[in-house]
Formats: structure tokens, sequence, C-alpha cells
């Protein structure tokens, strides 16, 4: 078989990430904080850009390059080489999102920001406040060696997920001090810390309050798997008191805290600033994007003269230099400018969907999906899941993120789908009103729902209930709430 060489010609078509369209995408799924740092590190490495000030007074303002008119054009070098710097078209890679009459302004009334609260600093965890704790009350050496190994092994809840062996063979310790050791951190605060299991956390604290001997000590100890069962009529039996002697020692133990760890490992509160308000003016809503401490963005002048042809006092590779930082600069106010437009756009279709829930509340928040937004925007879904995407707006309803309104919808005898969120509130508000001796049950909470029109499945409800952290109807009855 011979072999030969060939051209041929194709025609395809293939979809090609440009530098402004990567650029874009990047900018629209940033938060204000990470915005605002790019910005900052975009300033730094650019000199084409610059931050516009505000002028001095009696001082005319200088001209700013504004994103909604025509760069001026850039004539030809010298050499007739042609220039692809000036055929590079900005306006065509946003075709699809320009929107002319949107203007990202605040309203004239003026609009009270959300209060802002003092961040704190961090506070200590579990592990540096036994570590502490560990300093004052243990001598340095193997003691201490011991304590910290001990420590570090200890999970969220505070309790000791190694066993004693393990903790012996960290560094060939005795096994009389690894257990001494223990016993001395088992008494540091909070109490109940270090212990190996649950029976042993209460066993500490019973015995911290000075109740050995008690019937409280006695179910611990003694009838651990009845207390778990909440069989209460058994271990009335067991100890020989009435119900509601039972009921009394009962009350005690549910005052003891089965995580101690707990309340040094909470997550800590994060504040964050809105990406957009939501004001309420003369009975409409307005949406207001927050712009406050994003630089205003503009070409610097200098060195746009310095591509003009005219000016003869720079070299070739200086001007292919400044151009490339003019086509850089552009590139970015136009990415942000665009990156704006498009928040508006999802907000502004948010409100349109959510508006009965921004009038009344909870109750009528309606079922909605990236799609709802994308068609009515006319972008597709994933622009409009990169927005969402952390970020957040103030309502007058609060501050939420701005996923928050978009989930899934329960179907009803009217005809129209009801938020899942509105039936969580709901059952929230179902198991709030309930009998404490007669909890309602998953089944019981699925047929009153469905009395009131909700076509729901008992594994839906359980669901539903478990994701709200509410205990089972046999958790919740009275004694154990």
């Amino acid at each position: 078989m011979a072999l030969e060489q060939k051209l041929n010609m194709r025609l395809a078509t293939k979809l090609v990430m440009t530098p402004s369209l990567q650029q874009a995408i990047k900018l629209l799924q940033m938060s204000k904080l990470e915005l605002v740092e790019e910005i900052t590190q975009e300033l730094t490495a650019n000199p084409v850009l610059e931050e516009s000030q505000e002028p001095r007074e009696g001082e005319a303002p200088e001209p700013e390059v504004r994103t909604d008119e025509p760069t001026p054009p850039v004539e030809t070098p010298q050499d007739g080489v042609g220039d692809s710097f000036q055929e590079i078209d900005y306006q065509s890679y946003f075709q699809d999102y320009l929107d002319a009459g949107y203007s990202p302004r605040p309203p004239t009334e003026e609009m009270e920001a959300p209060p802002l609260e003092n961040t704190l600093t961090r506070p200590q965890n579990l592990s540096e406040h036994l570590l502490w704790q560990l300093a004052m009350n243990l001598p340095e050496g193997r003691d201490q060696e011991i304590g910290k190994a001990i420590i570090g092994n200890l999970d969220d809840a505070g309790y000791l997920k190694a066993t004693l062996e393990e903790i012996q063979s960290m560094g060939n310790y005795p096994s009389a001090d690894v257990e001494r050791v223990l016993s001395q951190i088992q008494d540091f605060d909070p109490t109940g810390v270090a212990a190996r299991d649950l029976q042993e956390c209460l066993m500490i604290q019973i015995r911290a309050l000075d109740m050995e001997e008690t019937p409280q000590e006695t179910i611990i100890r003694d009838h651990m798997e009845l207390l778990q069962g909440r069989r209460i009529k058994e271990l009335a039996q067991a100890l020989g008191c009435s119900l509601e002697e039972i009921h009394g020692h009962l009350e005690i133990i549910r005052h003891l805290d089965p995580k101690p760890g707990k309340k040094y490992n909470t997550d800590r509160s994060s504040y964050v600033v809105p990406d957009v308000y939501v004001v309420k003016v003369d009975g409409e809503y307005t949406i207001v994007l927050n712009e406050e401490g994003l630089p205003r963005l503009r070409v610097s002048s200098f060195y746009r003269r310095m591509v003009d042809r005219s000016n003869t006092d720079i070299t070739r590779e200086a001007r292919d230099y400044v151009r490339e930082k003019l086509s850089s600069a552009l590139r970015l106010i136009k990415s942000l400018e665009e990156r704006q437009r498009t928040i508006y756009k999802v907000a502004r279709s948010i409100v349109n969907f959510q508006r009965n829930f921004l009038d009344y509340g909870f109750e009528h928040l309606r079922p909605l999906v990236l799609r709802n937004v994308a068609d009515d925007i006319q972008m597709h879904e994933s622009t409009v899941s990169r927005v969402v995407n952390n970020k957040y707006m103030h309502t007058p309803r609060g501050l939420f993120e701005m996923k928050f309104f978009f989930h899934s919808g329960i179907a009803s005898v009217q005809g129209e789908d009801v938020s899942s969120l509105t039936v969580k509130e709901r059952i929230k508000k179902l198991v709030s009103e309930e009998s404490a001796v007669r909890p309602l049950s998953d089944s019981a909470l699925a047929k009153i729902l469905g009395g009131e029109g909700l076509q729901i499945a008992r594994r839906t409800v359980a669901k539903y209930r478990e994701e709200l952290r509410i205990p089972s109807s046999n958790e919740r009855r009275q004694g154990f709430r």
C-alpha cells in the first residue's frame, strides 16, 4: 500500500472558550469579597488599569472610559502589517446578555442597610481548652505526654475514640499511668469529657453532682438499656417506684449532657455581606446591587495615548505590551459590568417568582428550580447556578442565601405545588403543638398533611423530620424532650 500526503478542507463548528468568556464565568461565580480581592490583584498587576478617584473641589473630573461607548480606534502600525487589536469586538462576547435598560443604582430614597455586628475573636475549641487545663493540673513529663495523647483522640462530642491499649502503644506507657491520667482528665471541664461511651459519660456527671447511691445512678449503671429504649413502666418496676416518681428521676437525667464537647466545637458564626438588597418602595420591590467597596475602574489616559501611531517616543515592543494590557483591562471592565447585570436579572426574576413569600412569609414560598429562572431571563441554567452560588440577598424577610429560594415542591389537591420548605414549616409547627404524652408519629403527620390537601408519603415526612433534626415520636415522649 502506497503512502501519500493529501490536503483536505473541513468545515466544522466548535465551541471555543475565549479569554473574555473564561473571565466572565470566573467573576460571575465569585462572592463580593472574592471579587474585591480579584480586582485589587488586577489593579496591582495591570498598569493600564486604574481606580477612578473623585475629583477634588474646583477641579474638573478626568474623563473616564465608559464601557457602553466604543473604544477609540487604534491606527495600524507603520510597517503595514494588520493589527488584530482593533479587530477585537468585546461587545460580541456578551451579546446574549446585554440589557440597555439596566442601571444598578440605588433608589433616591435613603436605604437602611442591615446592622453589622462586631466580629468576635475565635473562641477556644475543646482541644485547646483541655490542653490548658492539662498544663495547669499535671506536671511536665510523662503525664502530660499521656494527657496530650488522650486529648488528641477525642471526637467533637468529647468521647475518647482510642482504646487504652492504643494510648499505651503511642509511647510505651504503663497501663496504670494511662488509667490514672485518663481519670484526671475526666475531672476536667466540661464534665463528662474523655468518656468512652454514653454510660460512662453520664456516670461521670452523676458523680460530679454528688448523686452516688441515688435512683438516677442506679438507672444509668444497671438499666441503661431500658433508659435508651424509653421503657418507662419496666424502669418503674425495676426500681420499685411509681410512674410519677420515675418521671421525676428521669427529669434529672434529661438535664445531663450526652455530648459535653459540643459546646466547645460549635461552628463559628460567619458574617456575610449581601450581594443584593431587596427594598420595598411605594409597594413595589426594588433590586439594589451592593456595589459598596467595589473600585470604579477606568483605563489610564496616559497609556491610551501610548498606543497611538502618532506617538513615536516608544518602541514597538512597548506599544505591543501596552496593547496587551489595554485589552486585558477592557476585558475585565466588560466582565464586571456583565456580572452585575446578570446578578440583577436573576435577583429580579427571583423576586417576581417569590413575591408572595416577601409579602406574607414562609407559608407562601413557592417551588422554584433553576430552569424557571433561566427560561424567564433567557439564559442557561448553568449561568443561573453560578449566579446564586455563594451569594446572599437581603430582603424585608431577612438575609438569605440566593440558593434558599430554589427547592422542590409537593403536589396538592388544589392543583398547585407547595414548597418543600413550607411543608417543613408545617411539620415543625405540628410537632411543637403536639401532646407531650402522645407525640405524633410520621404516619400521623402524613395523615394530617393529607387532610390539608398535601399528597405526601410517610417516608417523605420522615425525611423532612430528620432534615429538621426532630427526634422520632418515641424520643419525643414526655421525660425525653
